[in-house]
């Protein structure tokens, strides 16, 4: 068996996901009744953060490396918030509570304001079967 060698770095992973939570959260203000749809966008979005939470310390790796613990720190409390986010909105699903998930979706729009997705964009549907992701998350 050969090595696994990832092509992506973690910057692209945070870019990816960041394009596709601002995908998902669009399509979720287009919902006019929350059904199946709107939650497995919700909980795409709060996979999604919590992914990009998860991506941070391998960012930051190198350059504590290399000394550079004061940017390595600034980095971490700029994106701590999507941790936070991303845990409450996957609550708020699992019990349908779409005022917390609107609250949460508000608070992951402004963050996400200046991000611009092109309008023949690559990013599909992600967001296709992650209540029952969020839900299996949820058990273990």
């Amino acid at each position: 068996m050969g090595r696994v060698i990832k092509t992506e770095s973690a910057q692209k992973d945070r870019t990816r996901l960041s394009k596709s939570i601002v995908l998902a959260l669009r399509e979720l203000m287009r919902q006019n009744e929350p059904d199946a749809t709107s939650r497995d966008l919700a909980a795409y979005i709060s996979l999604a953060l919590i992914g990009i939470f998860d991506g941070i310390e391998s960012s930051v790796n190198a350059w504590e490396k290399r000394g550079y613990w004061v940017k390595a720190d600034r980095f971490r409390r700029e994106w701590e918030w999507s941790k936070a986010v991303g845990e409450q909105i996957g609550r708020a699903v699992l019990e349908e509570n779409w005022g917390q998930v609107a609250e949460g979706s508000m608070k992951v729009a402004q963050k996400f304001s200046k991000i611009t997705i092109a309008a023949k964009h690559r990013l599909g549907t992600p967001w296709v079967g992650a209540y029952e992701q969020l839900k299996k998350k949820q058990k273990a």
